[in-house]
């Protein structure tokens, strides 16, 4: 498990801190709106990653519960089969996007320069989104195969070229133009050119027993069909998360870009939490999926329980350490004057950190089930959380009034602003770790088809 996971940590660790760089870069170098902006776009790309989850949760469900029966030759054959259909997602999601940016934004309830530098930063990432997601698939296809250490490998060589790169642009030093705003994105798709690239070069060589050839790519329908019958529900789960974390943005960009930049400051601070919960969840995912694969289902769910464990007692040490150091941490990441942003953001750490031990049962174990292939619960879970509590709460708490959209109804609301919006994320979490335990402790994943 500790080898599985520990190489994920690292990986998901250099990642946070690409966004902590952008952070203080855009908090030190720039001004209020490109914060707000900035915040607005760590959920874009969240978004533009999740596109692929379709492909790459039932590519990493799949190959693993072959390797695990020792079935290399059809482990390869899902992975080119998952390349296939993922390049098709990226050339519909890249027009799409291209099309659709300014909408997005929109959408999103940023108003006036912020919604524009939103806009500018979404044009230089999206024509990339085919390397994206070769890098997304590839790499979920080998952490089926139980190779960890090559996205660990790739990640850090994204995060170097992403950060060297916004660094230079934003500050300019000697014949290195400065770009601002527009280097920080520049230096985000020059990252993730260089991922993509790396890990098409890894699996057209070969790596992990897994090897991408253009004579296995012809279509392989009965395969595609098992495919999107374990990813559809996964990905739609993915996708839902996000869709309804961007909608929950925009309730809290309603309420300014105060609200927008304590929000981003805070969320990028929770954002160590996860870490263990990635990393334990991706070492779940495979574990279930090769032992389930073996035939080996009491190693199955103890490996699940033991990353739960682990996973768990790390998370809910950060979240000890939030509530302490809330307004420390807060003020790392803005200049001496925006201190409101920081004072703001403060009691939020503290509310979030009430949820964290929550956030890690839901991610490890719903992590488990889509290892088994068990895709749909976690589906209906988060549906129930998100739409039944999250929202609904978010508004009710955050406003003062809530006007019901082509009615004239208007209700009483809490108006606890930005808190209390966070205050129904945090009972979201809560609810949803119940119900997935629940599945878990059920049994039922252990006997999912792939």
């Amino acid at each position: 498990m500790m080898w599985l996971a520990a190489p994920v940590l690292l990986e998901q660790l250099l990642l946070v801190l690409v966004g902590f760089s952008d952070t203080l870069l855009t908090g030190h170098y720039l001004e209020k709106p490109h914060l707000a902006a900035i915040n607005l776009m760590a959920y874009a790309l969240w978004l533009l990653f999740s596109l692929f989850a379709v492909v790459s949760i039932g590519a990493t469900a799949m190959v693993a519960r072959f390797v695990g029966a020792g079935d290399s030759k059809l482990a390869n054959r899902v992975v080119n089969q998952a390349f296939l259909l993922g390049s098709l997602l990226a050339l519909l999601a890249t027009i799409g996007g291209l099309l659709a940016v300014d909408r997005l934004v929109l959408l999103m309830q940023l108003q006036g320069e912020s919604a524009a530098l939103a806009a500018q930063y979404l044009k230089f990432v999206i024509p990339i989104l085919p390397l994206i997601m070769i890098e997304t698939v590839g790499i979920a296809c080998l952490r089926g195969a139980g190779d960890m250490i090559t996205g660990l490998v790739v990640m850090a060589i994204v995060n170097i070229v992403n950060v060297s790169l916004s660094w230079a642009f934003v500050l300019g030093p000697g014949p290195i133009p400065k770009l601002g705003w527009q280097g920080i994105a520049l230096g985000t798709m020059c990252g993730y050119l260089a991922g993509g690239l790396l890990v098409a070069a890894l699996l057209i060589r070969g790596r992990a027993g897994l090897r991408v050839h253009w004579r296995w790519l012809k279509p392989d329908i009965g395969l595609i069909r098992r495919l999107l019958r374990i990813g559809l529900p996964g990905g739609a789960d993915t996708l839902a998360m996000v869709g309804c974390q961007l909608w929950f943005v925009a309730v809290i960009n309603q309420l300014g870009d105060l609200a927008a930049a304590a929000h981003g400051v805070a969320i990028r601070i929770e954002s160590l939490a996860f870490l263990p919960g990635s990393a334990f969840a991706v070492a779940a995912t495979t574990m279930a999926g090769q032992y389930l694969g073996a035939g080996d289902h009491r190693k199955a769910g103890r490996s699940v329980l033991m990353a739960c464990l682990a996973g768990g007692g790390l998370m809910t040490a950060a979240a000890i350490v939030f509530y302490l150091q809330a307004p420390y941490l807060a003020r790392l990441f803005v200049r001496a004057d925006q201190i409101e942003v920081a004072q703001q953001a403060a009691p939020l750490l503290r509310i979030i950190s009430l949820g964290v031990p929550a956030l890690a049962l839901a991610m490890i174990l719903t992590g488990a089930l889509r290892g088994a292939g068990d895709t749909r619960w976690p589906l209906v879970f988060s549906m129930i959380g998100l739409l039944g509590v999250r929202l609904p709460g978010a508004y009710w708490l955050a406003f003062e009034t809530i006007h019901i959209p082509g009615t004239d109804i208007v209700l009483a609301g809490w108006g606890l602003g930005v808190i209390g919006a966070w205050y129904a994320m945090t009972t979201d979490l809560w609810v949803r770790a119940l119900l997935v335990s629940y599945r878990f402790l059920h049994g039922g994943w252990k006997r999912v088809k792939v």
